[in-house]
């Protein structure tokens, strides 16, 4: 099997998306539609509202981390389970852990065409020392 679609959504994961304003145009196609289930319920995302999210991102953390413990693929379907860690401006000395995701990207002419991604914020009640050893990246 060709792991073009994987290498391309790992590259995505560990690019710097703070630092580096051309992260959106390299990996997401401008026909891009995310379903985004989270405690705030369903966001359908496109092109230009992931431009604004991350814009957003890099004016509120000075620092993020992303930790991947799956990196899975099925034909032009990749799935990814992670978490990230943020350093906020306000108090750039402490690392959050701030949400869990798990996310299936599919990828078209090596581009995120088309995405569904599932969160839920860490809560005080998470044992992430275990859940996050890393499994098949």
């Amino acid at each position: 099997m060709n792991n073009q679609a994987k290498e391309i959504v790992k590259a995505f994961y560990l690019s710097d998306i703070l630092k580096d304003e051309t992260v959106l145009s390299r990996f997401f196609h401008p026909d891009i539609k995310l379903l985004w289930n989270s405690n705030d319920g369903l966001t359908i995302m496109q092109y230009q509202d992931l431009k604004n999210f991350f814009d957003e991102i890099r004016r509120t953390y000075c620092d993020m981390r992303i930790q991947v413990s799956h990196l899975l693929q099925d034909e032009n379907f990749v799935t990814v389970r992670y978490k990230y860690y943020i350093k906020t401006i306000e108090n750039p000395d402490e690392e959050l852990g701030i949400a869990h995701f798990i996310a299936i990207w599919e990828v078209k002419d090596g581009k995120f065409i088309s995405g569904y991604q599932v969160s839920q914020p860490v809560t005080d009640k998470d044992d992430t020392a275990e859940s996050y050893e890393k499994v098949k990246v």
